[in-house]
């Protein structure tokens, strides 16, 4: 007998992307959507596809994203961004191994797409996060950004695609920019990190070097171009805002 699935999904004023990875597991058990004061549609969306919808202040990435898992009925787990959606190729593949798990979580091929081009290169080629887990062998950490998946136990890898649909459009992209400086900013500060005008240039220049020349961005044309400046400037300003925040702690 197959396991029982979990999809788990954190949200907020997500209705231009939630229809789309709703409809991709809508095969699954259940679907919790932990959704922190959307003022769009999001919400009217979710209930169209019977979501258990859980409404909550946002406690950052990994603290929301462990709610919505503790909040689950099953135990196993699949957690999904409201941008991303599963490719009929991966809904059987993780089908099929909750009928007999050989391990304790998965990482998935994830495919990310940036002004609606798929990224071959600028090291976004090689994403595997873990996504599919028991969630008896762990959870997220606490990280506000950038969190991730812990688990205690054994860990093996999916090969079919994850799409994830990242800015289609620059606005968009800026938008969420700004949002993650700022809370990678605050974390920073949390931990007593300091910055420099001088440290944020040199991170942001070598961040475009990385991503452009080492990690074969310029492969991926005009688009590939774009995402390694505007990562670039991204790093910078993350940097910039840590020494402003630091400054301002300060004083």
């Amino acid at each position: 007998m197959s396991n029982k699935l979990s999809v788990t999904i954190i949200t907020k004023n997500e209705e231009s992307n939630i229809e789309r990875c709703l409809e991709s597991v809508k095969w699954a058990d259940e679907i919790v959507v932990v959704d922190s004061d959307s003022i769009d549609k999001t919400v009217e969306i979710c209930r169209k596809y019977n979501c258990r919808i859980i409404q909550t202040e946002w406690l950052g990435f990994g603290k929301t994203k462990q709610k919505a898992v503790n909040t689950a009925k099953y135990n196993w787990i699949f957690s999904i961004d409201a941008d991303e959606e599963v490719t009929p190729q991966l809904q059987k593949k993780m089908q099929s191994i909750l009928k007999n798990p050989r391990a304790d979580g998965y990482r998935i091929n994830r495919r990310s797409f940036y002004l609606d081009r798929w990224i071959q290169h600028c090291g976004w080629n090689k994403d595997f996060p873990l996504r599919l887990f028991n969630r008896q062998k762990g959870g997220f950490n606490d990280k506000p950004v950038h969190e991730s998946v812990q688990i205690k136990g054994k860990i093996s890898k999916i090969n079919e695609i994850l799409k994830h649909y990242t800015y289609p459009d620059l606005t968009s992209y800026i938008n969420k920019m700004e949002h993650y400086s700022s809370l990678s900013a605050a974390d920073a500060s949390n931990k007593k990190q300091n910055a420099s005008v001088n440290k944020a240039v040199v991170h942001g220049i070598s961040k475009f070097f990385e991503m452009y020349f080492l990690k074969a961005g310029f492969l991926d044309g005009k688009t590939g171009l774009i995402l390694s400046i505007n990562s670039a400037f991204s790093v910078y300003y993350k940097y910039l805002k840590i020494w402003e925040k630091t400054k301002s702690d300060k004083n």
